[in-house]
């Protein structure tokens, strides 16, 4: 029986693509899926992501 994605309240994260294009950890979406079935910014490419390249983080 196939299932549809959950309802979420929260918007899917906003990645940069530009940073994400060579990435091998998210293979240039910018997010990847965690264990709980979320979407998350990539923690090697984003610098939003906690863990992530140095820089501000996003609003």
């Amino acid at each position: 029986m196939a299932h549809g994605a959950h309802r979420s309240p929260l918007l899917p994260p906003r990645p940069d693509l530009a940073l994400a294009r060579d990435c091998e950890q998210c293979l240039g979406w910018g997010t990847v899926v965690t264990r709980d079935g979320r979407h998350e910014l990539c923690h090697s490419c984003q610098p939003g992501a906690a863990g992530g390249p140095s820089g501000s983080p996003r609003p």
